[in-house]
């Protein structure tokens, strides 16, 4: 391999773009991604998931390319597409599959090839290796290598990007491994670690998410006993956060391509060796069930049917995505129990949201008004930000003001204004 590798990158979303703009800064980056309207919005200098700034963009020496043909004798090819669950909540492994089939035809020999999405351990050595013998008819571990290094990125959270984010890798073989630490490492200032083997840092990356999956479903599980106790969960945790080791997490609805969906990773190769989970299973059904469990008692509170404004629909604050987004479950359970329901979102694209979930999204808060309830279900920044008048103008009398995420808690609202929160 050439002490500059040519790099391919599959999948240009919040994961392969930020690292194709990095990796270009030093080596040669093709970055290759199957939607073609992507690629003229990338080439236009246009970034939909706010992660790369316009001017960066630009400047970047990356090409961007729909054409397969394109990635052709890449020295590196790093695999970054999504990696869902289906209907039954089972691994859905058809977009790493389908990148690796394009992988395979287009590598030669000495080629290394290195999953990042995030699977359950054994994927990269047992799916990803035949799928790339089978296209390239070469011979794993003999004419090309694998490597596994878990993304890390946390969308819309500028202080742990890329480059503060320390980097596992793993390879085939130490080498292999090595070789990868070296290029990780021009990217990555807070440094890489080079895990046991690849089925390992397979491991490492999916109880990441889980973990933090099973610490939510606990402050949600706690907040859901305060509420019938009358209790504040965010007074509750304020006070207990005073004590040094207590760990800092906050109720809300679980959604998203990782933390949402990960654990369910696990839970499957758990299931196919022998063992049943239950910690993993018991955070998921809490936490999916949380939408569904705060309409409930917001209609509770509202005490009747009537006009409700949703503040929020993208599956996290201060980012455009919708990817099971569980704020749908909330607005779903609302209709159902008799309310007619507006929804806005200040970052979420229009057209996306009524394709994923046949949501008409308001364009903006332009003439709202005369809600008998509004819900604050995504703390944007735009959201987080609005004063008492601005809160007070689009209620109706009497209206209810119920805050999720706990962001209104200091503003003063004027007599008549009801409140909710967890």
């Amino acid at each position: 391999m050439p002490d500059i590798p040519k790099i391919a990158i599959i999948g240009l979303g919040y994961v392969g773009l930020p690292l194709a703009v990095a990796l270009a800064r030093h080596f040669p980056v093709t970055g290759f991604d199957a939607d073609a309207k992507r690629i003229d919005e990338l080439n236009a200098g246009e970034d939909r998931t706010r992660e790369i700034a316009a001017k960066d963009l630009k400047s970047s020496s990356a090409d961007f390319t729909y054409e397969a043909s394109a990635i052709a004798g890449a020295d590196i090819y790093l695999i970054t597409v999504p990696t869902p669950v289906d209907a039954a909540n089972l691994p859905d492994l058809s977009a790493v599959r389908a990148a690796c089939a394009t992988v395979g035809n287009a590598m030669g020999k000495g080629a290394i090839v290195v999953l990042e999405s995030t699977v359950y351990p054994g994927v990269t050595e047992e799916v990803c290796g035949p799928v790339l013998t089978e296209a390239s008819g070469l011979e794993c571990g003999v004419d090309f290598f694998l490597g596994y290094s878990p993304e890390r990125i946390n969308p819309g959270d500028g202080e742990h990007g890329l480059k503060k984010i320390v980097k596992v890798v793993a390879g085939q073989t130490p080498e292999i491994a090595g070789r990868l630490a070296e290029i990780y490492g021009t990217v990555c200032e807070a440094g890489t670690f080079i895990a046991h083997d690849i089925r390992t840092a397979e491991a490492a990356k999916v109880i990441e998410n889980a973990q933090r999956d099973i610490n939510i479903a606990f402050v949600n599980e706690v907040a859901l006993i305060f509420g019938k106790l009358g209790l504040s969960v965010h007074e509750v945790l304020e006070a207990a956060g005073t004590k040094w080791n207590f760990l800092p997490f906050t109720p809300g609805l679980v959604g998203g391509h990782c933390i949402g969906v990960d654990p369910y990773y696990l839970a499957h190769k758990a299931r196919e060796v022998g063992y049943e989970p239950e910690i993993i299973l018991a955070g998921r059904r809490i936490n999916d069930a949380m939408g569904t469990q705060i309409a409930r008692r917001i209609h509770t509170a509202i005490g009747k049917s009537g006009r409700v404004l949703v503040l929020g629909l993208t599956f996290k604050e201060n980012v455009p995505d919708l990817r099971n987004s569980k704020i749908v479950d909330l607005v779903r359970e609302m209709q159902t129990l008799g309310h007619e329901v507006d929804v806005a979102d200040p970052l979420a694209a229009l057209d996306e949201a009524e394709a994923l979930y046949g949501i008409i999204l308001r364009p903006n808060l332009e003439g709202a008004s005369g809600f008998d309830a509004v819900i604050g279900a995504v703390p944007h920044e735009a959201y987080r930000t609005l004063d008492a008048g601005a809160l007070g103008g689009l209620l109706a009398p009497d209206g209810l003001l119920a805050d999720i995420k706990g962001m209104w808690r200091g503003v003063e609202m004027a007599e008549g204004v009801r409140r909710w929160q967890l």
